[in-house]
C-alpha cells in the first residue's frame, strides 16, 4: 500500500495502468475507481439522497454555476451549507463552471480575465473569474473543488487551443493562490483538446504548481471514442501516480473501462438518470428499451441479479406502463437502476484489478 497525502493507492494492476486507491475527504472516503452521480443544481434529478446511498454512491457532484444562479451562494450557506442544503452527509465534488464555458458559448464573453455570462435563466450577467470561481466553492462548502479553466469544442484551431490552454494554466495558478480552506481537496484541470504537445505541456506546468488533483478535461465533446482514449492514454502518463485522476464528464461503460485500464481513478456523467428519464436501462446485456412493445407481458426485472430496489420489485412490463401512461414512477425507477447498475460495474472493477484480474476480466 502507498500513502499519499489524501490519497491512497492500495493494489496496482500488472498488465495495466489501473489501479485502486482511497481518496480521504473531510466527510469521508471515497474507493476509487469512483464514479460520481451529478446532482446540477443541487439534487441528482428524480432520487432521493437516501437512494443515493443505497446505490451505492460515496460521492456526488454539483456545479457551482449553477448554484450560483439558483439559489444563490447566500442561501445555500445560510442554510447550513452544500451537504445539509443537499441533504447529503458523504463527501461532494463542485465543478467551476468551466464546463459552461463550452456548453453555453453563445451566452458568454470569455478573455483571459476571466469569463462574462449572461444567466440562461433571465439573461442577468455573471462574472466568473479564477479567484471568485474559488470563493464561490469555498463558501459552498464542497470538499473537492475545481479550478476555472477554459473547455474548448472539438476541432478548434491550434491557435485558439493555445489561447486556451495558456489561460487555464494561468487561471490555475490564481486558483491555488485564492484557495483558503484547508479542508478543501484543489484539483486543476489539463486542457489540450486532442494535441498531445499541448496536453503535456498543460499537465506539466499544472503538476509544478503541486495540487491535490487533476482532472482531465475537454473531452466526450465529439472528439470520438479512439481519440479521447488515446488521449487519455497519453495525458495519465504525464500526471503524477500519488494524484487522483478525474477524467470529467466521461460515463458510458466501455469508455469507463478504457480510462480505468489507463489509470483514472474518478468519473462523472449525466447519462445514467438522463437515459433513465429516457427509458433507457443499463444492463451487462446491453441495454433495455423500455418503452418496447416487446415488454408489455414481460415479468422480469429489468436486470436479472440486480440487487437495486427496481429489481427486487418491478417487473419490466409494470415499468414499461409507468413510462407509457406518463407515471413518474417509470423513470425513478429506471434511474434507480442505472445508477446501481454503475456502482455495481466500478465495484467489479475495484474487485478485478484488487485480484490482479483487470485485464482478462
Amino acid at each position: 500500500m502507498v500513502k499519499m497525502g489524501n490519497f491512497q493507492i492500495l493494489n496496482q494492476d500488472a498488465n495495466s495502468s489501473a489501479r485502486c486507491g482511497l481518496l480521504s475527504t473531510a466527510h469521508g472516503e471515497v474507493e476509487t475507481p469512483a464514479f460520481m452521480p451529478v446532482g446540477t443544481a443541487g439534487a441528482v434529478k428524480g432520487i432521493t439522497p437516501q437512494q443515493l446511498k443505497e446505490s451505492g454512491a460515496s460521492i456526488i457532484l454539483a456545479n457551482s454555476y449553477h448554484l450560483l444562479l439558483r439559489p444563490g451562494v447566500e442561501t445555500v450557506e445560510s442554510l447550513g451549507g452544500l451537504h445539509k442544503f443537499m441533504a447529503w452527509d458523504k463527501p461532494i465534488l463542485t465543478d467551476s463552471g468551466g464546463y459552461q464555458v463550452f456548453s453555453l458559448s453563445s451566452l458568454r464573453k470569455v478573455d483571459d480575465d476571466g469569463v462574462e455570462f449572461n444567466s440562461h435563466i433571465d439573461g442577468a450577467k455573471v462574472y466568473l473569474n479564477a479567484e471568485n470561481a474559488i470563493t464561490i466553492q469555498n463558501r459552498l462548502g464542497a470538499d473537492i473543488i475545481m479550478c476555472l479553466d477554459e473547455c474548448t469544442p472539438y476541432g478548434i484551431d491550434t491557435p485558439q487551443l493555445k489561447k486556451a490552454v495558456e489561460r487555464t494554466i494561468r487561471w490555475a495558478k490564481c486558483a491555488k493562490k485564492a484557495h483558503k480552506t484547508g479542508e478543501q481537496m484543489l484539483f486543476a484541470i489539463v486542457q489540450g483538446s486532442l494535441n498531445k504537445e499541448l496536453r503535456t505541456y498543460c499537465a506539466c506546468e499544472l503538476v509544478k504548481l503541486d495540487f491535490d488533483g487533476y482532472a482531465i478535461g475537454g473531452l466526450s465533446v465529439g472528439e470520438g471514442y479512439d481519440n479521447m482514449i488515446k488521449t487519455v492514454t497519453h495525458t495519465t502518463q504525464v500526471l503524477p501516480k500519488d494524484k487522483p485522476r478525474y477524467l470529467m464528464g466521461v460515463g458510458k461503460p466501455i469508455d469507463i473501462i478504457a480510462a480505468v485500464k489507463a489509470g483514472v481513478d474518478m468519473f462523472d456523467c449525466v447519462l445514467p438518470t438522463r437515459n433513465g428519464r429516457n427509458a433507457f436501462a443499463f444492463t451487462e446485456n446491453g441495454p433495455v428499451r423500455l418503452r418496447n412493445s416487446d415488454l408489455i407481458n414481460d415479468p422480469e426485472p429489468i436486470e436479472a441479479g440486480c440487487d437495486c430496489y427496481c429489481c427486487k420489485n418491478f417487473s419490466r412490463a409494470a415499468i414499461r406502463h409507468f413510462f407509457n401512461c406518463g407515471e413518474m414512477l417509470g423513470p425513478i425507477l429506471a434511474s434507480v437502476h442505472n445508477l446501481r447498475f454503475y456502482q455495481r460495474l466500478m465495484a467489479k472493477i475495484r474487485k478485478a484489478i484488487e485480484r490482479n484480474e483487470f485485464g482478462n476480466w
